[in-house]
């Protein structure tokens, strides 16, 4: 199936919009990241205890906010456990900060959120039905594990287009895949989204689609280098991008529907994982044709300036897929 037939647009020609498109979300991510709200970490990360807590009526996050605040409970954050169905709309998470190490190995937060629930709601109106304690020690290692699975996946796919392809593709579609990671977690920051565990597991899968994304303009790019060397490079890779735009846009709208769907109807336990992908879906999509393949072009004409080859390395095998 194809949308799209004999598709020319000039790709490269707009390279100067998509940088500045992506130096606007870049830098306003970098920014809430070392200024504004950091990385909003979670409770899987930073340690604390989170507690379910079910009412029996639709429950004011406000008034619990306030009732946590009156009883001394501060910095609490509240989360409301919605579900399309309605079974789970009386249900709230509060996640409560490690104040000290005794907070770990007692059930002090459990303690300190029922007796601040007790003094504005009845006894029967509320029950806490789950309680999870994260310790500081144990939320640092899960955030380095977290650094390091990325590092490894972005190292890991460096290696593979190296002997796949060339380097230079590979270091392409790393800086592209580092582009996206950079954005979705800028995205977090700047809407102030607890990033956790859920969150992370989404940002390694957009990691593999991005990187699938690219690698197959990547094939295409090197197919056509097959069969038209004397084709302007420019020229060459706008029509390869063009010839794999409707698999682009089939396999990539699928995927975006499915989980804006997700984000809109998974209830807010999904909400974190779910945003990730939309984001994530969006700007990989965005960075195969705005950021890996003007990395290609922009490498040899840096080549040609300094007087080597006009070509653009050719892949130690020849590819077998197509798009």
């Amino acid at each position: 199936m194809e949308f799209f037939r004999d598709t020319k647009i000039d790709w490269l020609g707009k390279k100067w919009y998509f940088l500045g498109f992506s130096l606007i979300f870049s830098v306003a991510g970098l920014l809430s990241i070392f200024f504004w709200h950091h990385i909003p970490l979670g409770v899987d990360f930073k340690g604390g205890t989170q507690i379910r807590v079910a009412f029996t009526q639709m429950p004011n996050e406000d008034h619990i906010r306030h009732a946590m605040d009156m009883a001394g409970v501060h910095q609490a954050t509240i989360q409301r456990i919605s579900d399309p169905s309605g079974k789970a709309a009386n249900k709230v998470i509060i996640a409560l900060p490690i104040s000290s190490a005794s907070d770990t190995a007692h059930d002090v937060g459990r303690e300190r959120v029922e007796s601040a629930l007790a003094e504005n709601y009845h006894d029967s109106a509320f029950n806490v039905e789950q309680v999870e304690i994260v310790g500081p020690t144990a939320g640092k290692q899960l955030q380095h594990q977290a650094e390091w699975a990325t590092l490894y996946s972005l190292i890991g796919m460096l290696v593979y287009l190296w002997f796949r392809f060339e380097l230079i593709y590979g270091v392409a579609a790393v800086v592209a895949v580092f582009h996206d990671t950079l954005i979705t977690i800028g995205a977090f920051s700047l809407t102030n989204k607890d990033i956790t565990l859920t969150v992370i597991a989404a940002i390694l899968t957009l990691i593999g689609y991005s990187m699938n994304d690219t690698i197959v303009v990547f094939d295409r790019i090197r197919e056509n280098l097959g069969v038209s060397r004397r084709e302007p490079l420019h020229d060459l890779v706008n029509r390869s991008i063009n010839q794999t735009l409707s698999r682009t846009v089939i396999s990539s709208g699928l995927t975006f529907l499915t989980v804006m769907s997700l984000y809109l109807f998974g209830g807010e336990v999904l909400h974190g994982f779910s945003f990730a992908l939309v984001i994530g879906i969006l700007i990989g999509t965005y960075s195969s044709i705005a950021v890996a393949a003007p990395m290609l072009v922009a490498y040899q004409e840096w080549r040609a300036k300094r007087g080597k080859t006009a070509a653009l390395p050719a892949a130690k095998k020849k590819a077998g897929t197509r798009a």
